[in-house]
């Protein structure tokens, strides 16, 4: 096995010792380099022997360096391209429920923990063997994002439709045993396996803290393409969901100083309840899963504007948002109207390519965007998160580029990352350039 060298970032260590992009790298410290997950692990060391393949020639590199500092190199790792599949026909796959005749990435089902580790992944470990788990302590793979739901061996069979699911424990145990930390993420859905199934799920887990530190606990979400139908959550039963939690929440704190399992901002606002303080999520590590997203992007919102002396002059902004998140958003562009002298319109998309039971943001199509706003927006610069579009690509879910929706539209279109820095920035250059074009 080897790594493909596709880029030498400027400045890098790699570039100081003169590797260069198509190098072949083929051993470290003389080991055999399988995939990104050994190289991540044996180019952690201060003295490197890299065996490099150039053309038809055999080369080493020496390198000294600080522990654990990169080299500086994008590398190509085939066997990302063939990830372990999902061995599981979980009840509430949000995958199984989409629609036919979307882009073929969207089908596929990684279970793989190789892409827990580089991308934050969560992965069940029903297809992982032993081997592969002394393979994570070996290197060192932490934090493994686990997808738990429940530790009850029986529920967990059924709810994964999966006869090797029942083992979450003992696998854990090993990982935890090994200096492995974990995040873990239970999909809750009403009827099977909230109420004392995760009363019982969040104290198994609390077994093994500190290896596990973050608990996350999201809403299961159902699309009008479901087959077998499954319930979704209410105001009521969210605000039961939220009173059973802060009972463990409190105790986990007396007894550590954190809160251990959290809900994702979704069922609070679902439940019309308040959002826990800044300080209740910490270091924010869960936010890629909808942990304290929207505390995080307020509290750098108004920390953005807290010394800002930038003007408008009644500039108008429009923001396309999630029906979930439009009474929020609506009262965080409040303030900023006021703090910079500027109008902002917030235009909330109706879900109807996936059923109006999917309210959040990221699961908005640009068809449903052009339906819904084409001729009704008055500004002609708006706002979307970017968490509508792909990640490496400006395209929505359904294969509409951004760009053509701007042309649809008749407007600027401007992504924004969900730090509330980047929110305020982006309204700030807006401003710029329409105050530029009234001089």
């Amino acid at each position: 096995m080897s790594l493909l060298v596709k880029e030498v970032i400027k400045n890098s260590i790699a570039e100081k010792n003169k590797i260069e992009p198509n190098d072949i790298i083929l051993k470290i410290n003389d080991s055999d380099v399988k995939d990104m997950l050994e190289y991540k692990f044996l180019t952690a060391d201060e003295s490197l022997k890299l065996t490099i393949q150039r053309n038809n020639d055999i080369i080493i590199v020496n390198v000294s360096k600080d522990f654990y500092e990169d080299l500086g190199m994008v590398i190509e790792d085939d066997s990302l391209n063939s990830p372990k599949t999902c061995h599981n026909k979980c009840v509430f796959c949000f995958i199984d429920q989409l629609p036919k005749n979307m882009r073929k990435s969207l089908y596929i089902k990684d279970d793989d923990s190789r892409f827990s580790f580089l991308y934050g992944n969560f992965i069940t470990l029903t297809n992982m063997t032993y081997e592969d788990l002394n393979r994570i302590i070996k290197y060192r793979i932490s934090p493994v994002n686990i997808s738990v739901h429940t530790t009850n061996p029986e529920l967990r069979i059924k709810m994964l439709n999966n006869k090797n699911a029942g083992d979450i424990l003992n696998k854990i145990k090993i990982l935890a045993d090994g200096g492995i930390k974990m995040n873990c993420q239970i999909v809750l859905c009403p009827g099977i396996n909230d109420g004392d199934e995760l009363i019982n799920t969040v104290n198994d887990l609390y077994k093994f803290f500190p290896s596990i530190t973050d608990v996350a606990v999201v809403p299961v979400g159902v699309t009008k393409f479901r087959k077998n139908p499954i319930k979704i959550f209410n105001k009521t039963s969210a605000n039961k969901v939220i009173d059973l939690v802060s009972k463990l929440q409190s105790k986990f704190v007396n007894e550590t100083g954190i809160p251990f399992v959290r809900l994702a901002d979704e069922l609070y606002l679902m439940a019309d309840a308040p959002l826990p303080p800044y300080d209740h999520y910490e270091d924010f590590a869960q936010l890629e899963d909808g942990i304290g997203m929207i505390r995080y992007f307020k509290h750098c919102i108004f920390s953005s504007l807290k010394h800002s002396e930038f003007k408008g002059n009644g500039n108008n902004i429009g923001i396309i948002t999630g029906t979930l998140a439009e009474k929020f958003m609506k009262e965080v562009c409040c303030h900023i109207e006021k703090k910079l002298d500027i109008n902002i319109n917030v235009y909330a998309v109706k879900n109807e390519y996936f059923g109006e039971s999917i309210t959040v943001s990221g699961l908005i199509t640009g068809k449903d965007i052009i339906n819904q706003l084409k001729g009704k927006i008055s500004e002609n610069v708006v706002l979307i998160p970017a968490n509508m579009l792909k990640a490496d690509e400006d395209i929505f879910l359904d294969d509409i580029k951004l760009s053509d929706l701007e042309k649809e539209l008749d407007l600027k279109i401007i992504k924004c990352k969900y730090t509330g820095e980047d929110f305020i920035k982006n309204i700030r250059e807006v401003i710029k350039c329409q105050n530029q074009l009234l001089q």
